[in-house]
């Protein structure tokens, strides 16, 4: 419907839309939303919303773990995490897994996707393969990996059976290997699942699109440079973002391999083995719950911050 408008001077406006007015939600649909969001409501707020609080709350006392806590001590948690070298360096140390993890991860991926995307005998066998460390427990590979590389474990014996003697190392301990030897496990356990992430975003991607490119004279490579690579960026923005905030809240395999004091020692200590170590096993979970604060705030912000300038360009061009 439009309606036109006659202007003082005798010219004639031109016709706008009339918009019709929208309806209000109905008491049932109300109800329906309710029903169906309610519950989800809930056990977010339980088990997200009111932790969060809750160690905001104990953040701010100095409290063994049991009973109501009665030291209030302000701001003096938050004041000794910022100020102590042991998070500094846990910090630093979570700051270089998230850069190795997109630096070496990432292209490792992309790569094998890309190939795993090809027709080929034993494909759909390799791609599980690929993925089955990814599904393996954190306890069992932390576990594997501690005796496979301990001083006298199985990939020292094995250098040392075919002279390679010098290469044999003490590849937990030493502060200038343990990080790579750390990151060679993270990569060997999440590769399977950036690959299989990347499979899925290529299977989105229009085949006539290859052949065109194929007509034209475009080598393979070329085409995954200017077709597939691309159209694959929303992806590839993902994974970076789950990556990013898992080497963010990295504990598991560094505390089961290295344990609470090595860890500090060899260099792969996180947020998240200090909170344990400084919170829970001293007895201290005011203290422990002022590290929760500080490592949630962290992921949060650079949660937001990638969200703003990376992700929104992709909501955007859904939308």
């Amino acid at each position: 419907m439009t309606v036109t408008e006659v202007r003082a001077g005798g010219g004639v406006r031109t016709p706008s839309p009339v918009r019709p007015r929208r309806r209000g939600i109905g008491w049932k649909q109300r109800l329906e939303i309710l029903a169906l969001s309610g519950p989800a409501i809930l056990m977010f707020a339980s088990f997200v919303i009111f932790p969060v609080v809750m160690a905001a709350y104990y953040g701010f006392y100095r409290w063994k773990g049991y009973g109501p806590p009665t030291d209030f001590v302000g701001l003096d948690n938050y004041v000794t995490i910022l100020k102590d070298p042991t998070f500094h360096d846990a910090l630093w140390h979570n700051g270089q897994v998230v850069v190795l993890s997109l630096v070496l991860q990432g292209p490792i991926a992309v790569g094998l996707a890309l190939l795993l995307n090809q027709k080929m005998r034993g494909q759909s066998l390799i791609r599980v393969l690929i993925f089955v460390p990814y599904v393996i427990s954190e306890v069992i590979v932390g576990t594997a990996w501690a005796l496979l590389l301990q001083t006298n474990g199985a990939v020292n014996d094995v250098l040392r059976s075919i002279g390679l003697d010098g290469l044999a190392q003490d590849w937990l301990a030493n502060p200038s290997l343990a990080i790579w030897t750390l990151m060679l496990i993270l990569t060997w356990k999440y590769i399977g699942f950036a690959v299989i992430l990347f499979l899925a975003g290529m299977q989105n991607i229009p085949e006539e699109l290859s052949e065109a490119a194929a007509v034209d004279g475009a080598t393979f490579w070329q085409t995954q440079w200017r077709i597939t690579l691309p159209l694959l960026g929303p992806t590839i923005r993902i994974w970076a973002f789950l990556s990013i905030i898992g080497a963010l809240q990295l504990f598991d395999l560094v505390y089961i391999i290295w344990g609470q004091y090595v860890a500090s020692t060899a260099g792969t200590s996180t947020m998240a083995t200090y909170m344990v170590v400084e919170g829970r096993n001293a007895a201290n979970y005011g203290y422990g719950n002022a590290v929760a604060v500080v490592l949630f705030t962290i992921s949060m912000i650079i949660a937001l911050v990638y969200q703003r300038f990376v992700l929104r360009r992709d909501s955007e061009g859904q939308a």
